[in-house]
Parts: structure tokens; C-alpha cells; sequence
């Protein structure tokens, strides 16, 4: 009997310890719940980091600049689990993947609590987006392997595990934004270091006693002829990067601008690889085609509503920190806790969306029509942005309750969306492309990233009315229009709700 078989038989045994479910589910649950702790608390004050004058412990980077150079982080760090994939697949099984992940973002955190200026800033990016790619997609895939197929408990392990990742997104600004803002960025990067490293203690100690041999297996590894040849493209492939890089950055023609535009257009070209190859596979049937074509239009829906929702992190970060109100009903308030309220709000309001989902059973909006109504209520998010300015002008403080209702909005289309565009994602797969289509649906938030590190540009606050009118009315018009197509979109579904 194999690792896999054993594997398989493990899965067959109802294993309870975790609120009913395997106690290797709270081993990944912990584990990812402090990875989340860790990124969404550097997240929190990079920003701010970046563009804090010198004697205020920043960077001093351009607004705009480090506005873009978040966009296009946040970019990276969802390509790269295309990276994670394939090396789990190939090379590590889940396991060790998650691993080494955590390990490269705990480097990544370290590196940045150095006070040591723009390139531990860029080399901290580097290894975070790679760590994060290796660990996110493979601990998701390892809560799959705690379950066979046809457990009941499945569903709800998933809705457990997605409780842990939004718990560590809740907590992480409150904490580690209060101390960046309040005493020092670097002291706040080495608690999201922490945060990383008891994240890793956590699986170390529980995982053979827990996980038992779920994560274990490669699935598809390299044969040795593969892995010599695979060694020399990627190790040619670093050299070439590293010598370009160093000459395009020491000669001047390659500019932190020039490199963010490139990545910007690889963030349409990549999706557009995808669906091409995939549309065009003698492997893809007559029906799957129609799915793919079905599929492009709440691609491009996601895109656009992740556009939105992951301004969150820069544009009303910055609005939060420079046009708003910093104490409310007597208290002091950090410009990063607004970074909370995301998680927050998908906590209290997943379960409820949950329920109105099975109150209306097969009277529930089509899945084009749920995506509309996420398209229709991030617009809403943004033009209920347009009021303050036009009230009160640009140059007074605002009430901190406008970006609360904003993140409450756009939190609201993400639980019409994000679910059930991961639900439709896996039924609209080709047979043959079933992995890839799932990194294509991870594409659409990182080719929303990349589009919005140009976007970001337009705003400052002589524009700030127009910015937020002219994004979020287009995301209305495209719901409405999305919404009205619905129909025609079921057909080339072929049955698939």
C-alpha cells in the first residue's frame, strides 16, 4: 500500500477534535490564521511606510508611487500561487510547500523590520510574494485532503477554515497597525515576523500528529530528465533577471515605473493566454467552449469588482490616513483599523448571505445575476465617496463613517461574488483544465491589481469626486448591463446554474 492509498484511508475514518471535524483542520486553520495575521498586518501600515516622510519613520516615496507599488505587490503576490501550484504538483506535495512558504514570508517580514531604506523594502517584497504563493493555495488544497469526497462535513470544514483567514484579518491591523503608527513601522513588520513564525510552530508541532499524511503526496513529480532540465531553465531564468535588473537599474532605462507598467500588461496577457489555450485544446469538448465563453464575461465582472475592493488597501487607506477623521465618540483612531473592517464584515455577513441563499432555494438569483448585484453594490461603494466631497469640499476632514459604509458596500458584492464566482469557477471547467481554471480565477484579483496600479494614478484629491464617480459608475453600468444579459449568459452555460 502506497502513501496515497493510506492517505485515502485515513479520509474514510470520521476523525472528530475540531468542532466536529478532523483536528488537522485546526492545524491549518491556526496556521493560516496567523499567515493572515502576519500580511494583513503588514499590509496594514506599508502604505503609510512608504510615503511617511524620513522624520516620520517612512520611506518618503512618492504618494502616487507607493499607491501604485501596492497595487502591483498585491498583483504579484496572487500570480505567484500559479508558481505554488506547480511547484506542490511537481516537485514538494502540499505539505512541505506550505512549509517553505511560511518560512520565505517570515524572512520577508524580518528583512522589512530592518531599517534599512528601499531595498529591503523591494527584497522583503520579493520574498513575500514568493512565500505567499507557495503557502495560501496549498493550505486550502490540504483542507481538501482532510475529507473524502462524499463527507458531509466538507463544506463546513471550508467555512471553518475561511473563518480563520478572515479572524487574522480582523485582528492584524488592530494590533500591528497601532504599534507601526503609534511607535515605530519596523517594530510593527517584526510582530507580522512573529505572527508568521508562531504560525510555523503551530504546523511543525501538530502537523504528524494531525495532518497524519494529508499534503504528502506529489501528485505529478518530475522525472529525473524533467527536473535536470527544469533546474536549468529556472536558474538561467534568475541569472538572466538578476543581470538585466542590475544593468536596466544602474544605466537608469529601467525605472520602478517601467517595471510596474510591464507587470500591469502582463496582468491582462496572462488571463488572455489562459483562456485562448484552453478554448483552443483538442481536450476542451463543443460544451466546455460554450462554459469558457459563458466565463468570460464574469471574468471580466470579477476584475472589475476587485478593482474596487482592493482599493481598499491603498486609495481609501490613503483617504482614511489623509481625509479622514481620526477620533470618534472620544476615541482615538488608528488610519490602519480601517484595514478591519473588511473581515469583519465578511464574518458577521457570510452566515447571513448563507441563509437568505437557502431561504430562496431555486427562486435565487442566477450566478450572472449574482455578480451583477457584487458589480452594482462596489459601485455603490465608491459613489457614496462622492457625497463628502461634494458636502463639505476636499480640504475639511470627513466623518470616518463614510469609509464604513464604503467597506460595508463593497463587502456586501463580495459575498454575491467571490463565493459563488470560486462555485462557478468549478463547474465551468474544462474536464482537462480543472487546476487551471482555478489559477485563472485567482488571476482576475491579480489582474485587477495590475490594472489598478495605473488607475491609482488618476487620484489625489483635486480629482477625488470624479475618481470615485467615474470607477464606481462604471462598475453600476456594467452590473446593469451583466444583469440584462443573464439570460443569454444561462444558454451558453448549458444547464450549469
Amino acid at each position: 500500500m502506497d502513501s496515497r492509498d493510506k492517505e485515502d484511508m485515513l479520509k474514510t475514518i470520521p476523525q472528530k477534535g475540531f468542532f466536529g471535524h478532523p483536528k488537522g483542520l485546526s492545524t491549518l486553520f491556526f496556521t493560516e490564521f496567523w499567515e493572515r495575521f502576519s500580511y494583513y498586518g503588514m499590509r496594514a501600515i506599508l502604505l503609510f511606510y512608504m510615503y511617511y516622510e524620513l522624520n516620520h519613520g517612512g520611506l518618503g516615496l512618492d504618494q502616487t508611487l507607493a499607491n501604485s507599488i501596492m497595487a502591483i505587490y498585491g498583483s504579484l503576490v496572487y500570480m505567484s500561487g500559479i508558481i505554488g501550484g506547480w511547484i506542490a504538483d511537481r516537485v514538494l506535495g502540499t505539505g512541505r510547500t506550505v512549509f517553505y512558504g511560511g518560512v520565505l514570508i517570515m524572512i520577508g517580514h524580518i528583512v522589512l523590520s530592518l531599517p534599512a531604506g528601499v531595498t529591503a523594502l523591494f527584497i522583503s517584497m520579493a520574498f513575500i510574494i514568493l512565500g505567499t504563493g507557495l503557502l495560501k493555495p496549498n493550505v486550502a488544497s490540504m483542507v481538501g485532503d482532510l475529507y473524502s469526497e462524499k463527507d458531509p462535513r466538507r463544506d463546513s470544514g471550508f467555512s471553518i477554515y475561511y473563518m480563520g483567514i478572515n479572524l487574522g484579518g480582523f485582528i492584524a491591523p488592530l494590533i500591528v497597525g497601532t504599534i507601526g503608527q503609534t511607535y515605530n513601522f519596523h517594530l510593527g513588520f517584526a510582530l507580522a515576523a512573529v505572527g508568521m513564525f508562531a504560525g510555523l510552530v503551530v504546523y511543525l508541532i501538530t502537523r504528524k500528529k494531525y495532518l497524519g499524511l494529508a499534503g504528502s503526496h506529489v501528485p505529478n513529480p518530475l522525472t529525473k530528465e524533467e527536473r535536470g532540465r527544469t533546474t536549468k531553465i529556472v536558474s538561467l531564468s534568475v541569472i538572466v533577471l538578476v543581470i538585466v535588473g542590475w544593468f536596466g537599474f544602474e544605466g537608469g532605462w529601467l525605472t520602478i515605473e517601467r517595471v510596474i507598467f510591464f507587470i500591469s500588461i502582463l496582468g491582462i496577457i496572462i488571463p488572455a493566454i489562459y483562456f485562448y489555450t484552453m478554448y483552443r485544446s483538442p481536450k476542451t469538448t463543443a460544451d466546455e467552449r460554450s462554459h469558457l465563453l459563458a466565463y468570460i464575461p464574469l471574468f471580466i465582472a470579477a476584475m472589475v469588482f476587485w478593482a474596487i475592493q482592493e482599493q481598499g488597501s491603498n486609495i481609501l487607506a490613503t483617504y482614511a490616513n489623509e481625509r479622514t477623521q481620526l477620533t470618534f465618540a472620544g476615541i482615538e483612531i488608528q488610519s490602519s483599523w480601517f484595514q478591519s473592517l473588511n473581515p469583519l464584515f465578511i464574518v458577521a455577513l457570510a452566515p447571513v448571505f448563507a441563509w437568505i441563499w437557502i431561504r430562496l432555494g431555486d427562486r435565487q438569483p442566477s450566478t450572472p445575476q449574482k455578480f451583477s448585484l457584487g458589480l452594482i453594490f462596489a459601485g455603490l461603494s465608491f459613489i457614496v465617496m462622492i457625497i463628502p466631497a461634494f458636502v463639505n469640499g476636499t480640504e475639511s476632514l470627513v466623518s470616518p463613517l463614510w469609509l464604513v459604509l464604503s467597506f460595508f458596500l463593497v463587502v456586501l458584492g463580495e459575498l454575491c461574488l467571490s463565493p459563488v464566482g470560486l462555485s462557478a469557477t468549478t463547474k465551468l471547467a474544462p474536464a482537462a483544465f480543472a487546476a487551471q481554471m482555478m489559477s485563472l480565477w485567482n488571476l482576475s484579483n491579480a489582474s485587477a491589481q495590475a490594472i489598478n496600479a495605473q488607475v491609482v494614478r488618476f487620484y489625489n484629491p483635486e480629482t477625488e469626486a470624479i475618481y470615485f464617480g467615474v470607477i464606481g459608475g462604471i462598475a453600476i453600468v456594467l452590473g446593469i448591463v451583466l444583469f440584462l444579459f443573464a439570460p443569454k449568459l444561462k444558454r451558453f452555460m448549458k444547464g450549469i446554474n
